[in-house]
C-alpha cells in the first residue's frame, strides 16, 4: 500500500514566518502570490484561506516589528525613572527587539511607503521616532546628557547604530549577549555629561 504524503499545515504565524522570508530575498513589490506559494509548499488558494493577499501580509509582519518596539515603551523602566536610564533601556531594549525579531524588524526597515500599508509603517516608526527624541530632549533638559548635540540628530544616529544590525548580524554565527550592551556603551559614553 502506498503512503500518503503529508501535507504540511500553516497557520498564519508559520506563513507569515515563510512570507518575511521572502520579502527580504525578493522585496516586497518583486514577490508574487505564487513566489509565496512555491516558498510555503502551499496552494494559492491555502494562502487566501488565512489572508486576503500579500499586503495583509505585509501589515502583519511589520506590525510585528512595531508591536514589540511600541512595547518597550509601556515597559515599567521605560515609563518611570531618571530620563537618562529610561532612554538607556529603551535602547536597549530596542537593539534586543531588533535582534529576537530580526527578519521581521529587517522588512520594516525596509518599506519605502509605495503602498497604504507601507505609509502605516513609516508613520508608526516615526511616532517611535519622535518619541525616543523627546525622551532624549528630557535627559538633556535633566543635565544628565550632553546639550550640544542636537536631540534629533542624537535619536538618527542612535538608530542608525542599532537599525545596521540588520545588515551585518547572522543569528547562525554567533551569540547575541553583548550586542545590546555594545550598543549602549557606545552610545551612552559619547553622550552622557561627565
Amino acid at each position: 500500500m502506498a503512503e500518503t504524503p503529508t501535507r504540511t499545515t500553516y497557520t498564519v504565524d508559520s506563513l507569515l514566518a515563510v512570507t518575511v522570508q521572502v520579502f527580504n530575498a525578493r522585496g516586497y513589490d518583486g514577490t508574487s502570490m505564487e513566489d509565496l506559494s512555491r516558498a510555503a509548499g502551499i496552494s494559492k488558494s491555502s494562502i487566501y484561506h488565512h489572508v486576503r493577499g500579500k499586503e495583509e501580509l505585509l501589515r502583519l509582519a511589520v506590525g510585528r516589528a512595531l508591536d514589540g518596539l511600541f512595547g518597550i515603551l509601556d515597559e515599567p523602566a521605560a515609563a518611570a525613572g531618571r530620563p537618562v536610564d529610561r532612554l538607556e533601556h529603551v535602547v536597549r531594549r530596542t537593539a534586543e527587539v531588533l535582534l529576537a525579531e530580526l527578519p521581521y524588524v529587517t522588512l520594516l526597515l525596509r518599506v519605502r511607503g509605495n503602498t497604504g500599508t507601507e505609509q502605516w509603517a513609516l508613520e508608526r516608526r516615526r511616532d517611535f521616532d519622535h518619541r525616543v527624541a523627546g525622551l532624549l530632549r528630557e535627559a538633556v533638559a535633566a543635565g544628565e546628557l550632553r546639550a550640544d548635540v542636537d536631540p534629533r540628530l542624537a535619536t538618527r544616529l542612535l538608530f542608525g547604530m542599532i537599525n545596521s544590525i540588520v545588515e551585518w548580524y547572522r543569528p547562525d554565527h554567533g551569540d547575541t549577549d553583548g550586542i545590546p550592551d555594545a550598543v549602549v556603551r557606545l552610545a551612552f559614553d559619547g553622550l552622557r555629561t561627565s
